[in-house]
């Protein structure tokens, strides 16, 4: 039986919890949500919301976790939909089992994710919202011969159907209308650390296309998008465009 293993590589404030309850709801399918975060929370000491929690009851060990992403999927699904922040992979992790997922990227314009991040967390550089980590990985599969797929969440919220037929297209699943809904409140799936980032999901039931919104940051914020920007336009300019 043919298994398929998507690798969403997001940063935060993105729609990637959103589309792993997409996911989640197919028949079909296992989802894992930032396999990576308790190993890189204990590599970093980054002080993170619940990073004590996150730590105590994640793997740390990150080789053992990309074993298990690679392996057989859980539950007698054929499909795992794995929900990974760009920004988890440190310098000292190999990324040999990344090539054997397919990978796809989801990317948002930084000014919106600095916006939004900066209401949970005070403290930001470039490096915490992955768009710099996405552009290297990027690169860095197209030069073994991978073709991984771009999403840009405004793009996508405008016509959510659309993108997921195609994307479901090009690894040959069947789309479900199931992804286009599900029950509110959280689930069993999400981390431990949900309870302080994933208010807006848990009261969601579908996507929910709304327009970025024009937002004043301080300069110092605005000097991190800045920074950003120019990995941003260049997946920007690689992504999937639906006629």
């Amino acid at each position: 039986m043919k298994q398929t293993r998507l690798a969403m590589w997001s940063g935060p404030r993105n729609i990637s919890t959103a589309m792993m309850r997409s996911f989640e709801n197919r028949s079909d399918c296992f989802v894992s949500d930032e396999p990576l975060y308790a190993a890189f929370l204990q590599q970093t000491g980054l002080n993170h919301p619940g990073a004590a929690e996150v730590i105590a009851q994640g793997n740390c060990d990150w080789r053992a976790v990309t074993h298990q992403l690679t392996g057989a999927i859980p539950d007698n699904k054929t499909l795992w939909y794995q929900k990974h922040m760009s920004h988890h992979l440190l310098p000292d992790m190999e990324h040999d089992w990344i090539y054997k997922l397919n990978n796809i990227f989801l990317i948002r314009n930084p000014h919106a994710v600095v916006a939004s991040y900066i209401k949970s967390r005070a403290e930001i550089a470039p490096e915490d919202i992955g768009l710099l980590q996405q552009a290297a990985l990027y690169d860095e599969l197209c030069s073994v011969g991978l073709s991984p797929l771009i999403i840009d969440s405004n793009d996508f919220l405008k016509a959510p159907k659309f993108h997921l037929e195609a994307l479901c297209a090009q690894y040959n699943l069947s789309f479900e209308d199931a992804m286009l809904s599900w029950p509110k409140g959280p689930r069993d799936s999400d981390g431990i650390w949900a309870k302080y980032w994933y208010q807006a999901v848990w009261n969601s039931t579908g996507f929910e296309s709304r327009p970025e919104q024009q937002t004043t940051l301080s300069h110092q914020h605005q000097k991190i998008a800045d920074a950003c920007m120019p990995a941003y336009e260049k997946l920007y300019s690689k992504r999937i465009i639906l006629a």
